[in-house]
């Protein structure tokens, strides 16, 4: 799949890498921007199941 990218963008390397690395923070902004916070009410991060009464030994 990589190769297939790296194949179709124009340019030669330094621009294919440049391109590459606009594409991977392109991906990464949309991810923390978009993706994260609608899967994050999902997640079980904040079911915390620690007892009130069964604190540490003084």
């Amino acid at each position: 799949m990589y190769g297939w990218i790296w194949r179709h963008l124009p340019g030669n390397v330094w621009l294919r890498a440049v391109i590459s690395l606009v594409l991977v923070l392109a991906l990464v902004y949309l991810l923390f921007q978009y993706v994260f916070p609608c899967a994050e009410p999902l997640l079980p991060f904040n079911d915390v199941t620690v007892d009130q009464g069964m604190g540490a030994v003084r």
